[in-house]
């Protein structure tokens, strides 16, 4: 793909009322959360379905399966590092920033999962929550805007996993993890596009949604496939395919005039 100046791309337009549902979907959410009650982090939530130990590598599976971000985060780190040439920090790159620190985090958290390893597993993720907010931001919305809240995005990403370590409350977590699942499906299907191959952002949604089913699952999907895999471990893997469809989809996608200029050049060929 050809580098491209995204802020020749996509400008700021006038506010209307997709504008005004996107902010309520952004916002909305986190005024009835925090009317909540605090949520407390369950005691349990540390207590994993597989739990066996590969030689000295305690909760291996759940440690091992972390090796895709691994491998995804230094690919897309790659392709964006070959679209943008490192001139900005952008949301494309912090996303796979998060996901090359959460092979790390997460890694480190398994091998010795409580609180306080759980910090370093969060943090990274809120990386990714809020680069591919700020991306989708970036390429649908506003390029302009992106640029603008692409650090107060990450400042909030760390602030919610403070917040939550210091209170003992994930309301705010929640929240930033909330933001890029409700939020991608209606950019999508209501702003217009500039690339090709968006198709592939729905199989990621789809990916994190069964990822969050399968974490639920985790003790039922162990025991369902004979203690081979847990539910936690497919999450891994479904959460890692997510993220691979992204980096599928950043390096096959075309300016959508010039993919349908090539198309109608090929039927006259014909």
């Amino acid at each position: 793909m050809n580098r491209l100046n995204q802020n020749n791309l996509v400008v700021m337009g006038c506010f209307n009322w997709r504008h005004a549902l996107l902010l309520a979907i952004v916002f909305v959410p986190l005024l009835w959360i925090f009317s909540l009650e605090p949520i407390p982090q369950p005691s349990v939530y540390h207590e994993f379905a597989d739990q066996r130990d590969l030689i000295y590598l305690p909760n291996f599976m759940n440690v091992l399966s972390n090796i895709p971000f691994l491998i995804i985060g230094v690919l897309g780190l790659y392709q964006t590092m070959s679209i943008y040439q490192w001139r900005v920090l952008n949301g494309w790159t912090l996303l796979f920033i998060g996901i090359l620190l959460v092979f790390a985090g997460s890694s480190y958290y398994h091998w010795s999962p409580s609180n306080n390893s759980l910090v370093w597993d969060r943090l990274p993720m809120t990386f990714g929550f809020m680069g591919l907010f700020v991306a989708l931001i970036g390429e649908y919305v506003s390029s302009k805007l992106s640029e603008m809240i692409l650090l107060p995005a990450l400042f909030i990403g760390i602030l919610s996993v403070s917040y939550w370590h210091w209170t003992d409350d994930l309301r705010f977590y929640y929240w930033v993890q909330l933001v890029p699942l409700l939020t991608l499906p209606i950019i999508l299907l209501l702003f217009p596009r500039i690339y090709s191959h968006h198709k592939l952002l729905f199989l990621a949604f789809a990916c994190y949604v069964l990822a969050k089913i399968a974490e639920v699952y985790d003790l039922n999907i162990f025991l369902a496939t004979g203690e081979l895999i847990s539910g936690h471990t497919v999450k891994h893997l479904l959460a890692a395919s997510g993220c691979y469809f992204i980096l599928c989809m950043l390096r096959n996608r075309v300016v959508i005039a010039r993919a349908s200029r090539g198309k109608s050049q090929r039927k006259k060929k014909a």
